[in-house]
């Protein structure tokens, strides 16, 4: 599933459009990717619409067309976004396209776990403005954390960094970077952790997810060869500080690995 990077990546991708106006929407609007939203509506109100903005938040994108037309994007497991020619003509999997008179703004998604969004106000929709603070915010603080922590104390700390009421954009992959670089076992109950380790997670996270925004979510290229992202998918992979060999399970219903040495 795309984390708070990929997502960040995705969402410039449309930027080349921005300034210009829709010419024609087509989507595939029996799909259960556009629940919720009235697709008639949708159709009918970014005709004519100038692309305006964008930003994203967590794993959410927001995109905002002249009066006061806002359509959300969630890329669920395998959605993407891009650009193609003017006139493109939209394959099985590309289930929202934007026409403009220079180009084609493309939403595709496989697996149909993404999620489009139609809203129609002054102000953004009140599940964007309901989110969650932003990693790199003030608001992100360490005593905010640590609350959060002990609400969801019994549970995994692997489990927790994956809930995005208190993680927004933390996928699998950057859970387990982000323990290994604070030296924290996955399987502790996130209520157990101690003043240090709740100040290394705090740190930890917030170096994970503006480092992974600067290279994956800049250009797409990867982040530096010490991290532990290069070793976790490999079969018989090894801690990038020692080479020691990782351990692997399934915590939290995702499949997470660790360090021994260095997370006891």
């Amino acid at each position: 599933m795309p984390e708070l990077a990929e997502v960040e990546y995705f969402r410039k991708r449309w930027d080349p459009g921005l300034g210009e106006a829709i010419s024609a929407v087509q989507l595939h609007g029996e799909k259960r990717i556009f629940r919720g939203s009235d697709i008639r509506a949708l159709k009918r109100g970014l005709v004519r619409q100038q692309f305006v903005r964008s930003e994203a938040r967590g794993k959410q994108m927001l995109f905002h067309f002249s009066d006061d037309h806002w359509l959300g994007i969630h890329l669920g497991m395998s959605g993407q976004l891009r650009v193609e020619p003017a006139g493109f003509r939209p394959e099985k999997h590309d289930h929202l396209v934007l026409q403009q008179a220079k180009r084609a703004l493309v939403f595709t998604d496989a697996r149909l776990f993404g999620r489009v969004r139609f809203h129609r106000g002054k102000d953004a929709p009140e599940w964007w403005q309901a989110s969650s603070p932003e990693i790199q915010t003030r608001a992100w603080s360490k005593a905010a954390l640590a609350r959060f922590l002990q609400r969801h104390g019994r549970a995994p700390i692997k489990a927790v960094l994956l809930l995005q009421s208190g993680f927004p954009g933390i996928g699998n992959w950057m859970a387990d970077e982000i323990l290994w670089r604070a030296h924290i076992l996955p399987r502790v109950p996130a209520g157990k952790l101690s003043a240090s380790q709740i100040a290394a997670l705090w740190r930890a996270t917030r170096f994970v997810a503006r480092a992974s925004l600067a290279t994956i979510g800049n250009e797409w290229t990867d982040p530096p060869r010490s991290w532990l992202l290069h070793e976790r998918w490999k079969e018989g992979g090894k801690c990038p500080r020692h080479r020691s060999a990782l351990n692997r399970a399934r915590i939290g219903g995702r499949t997470t690995a660790w360090c021994p040495r260095c997370q006891k």
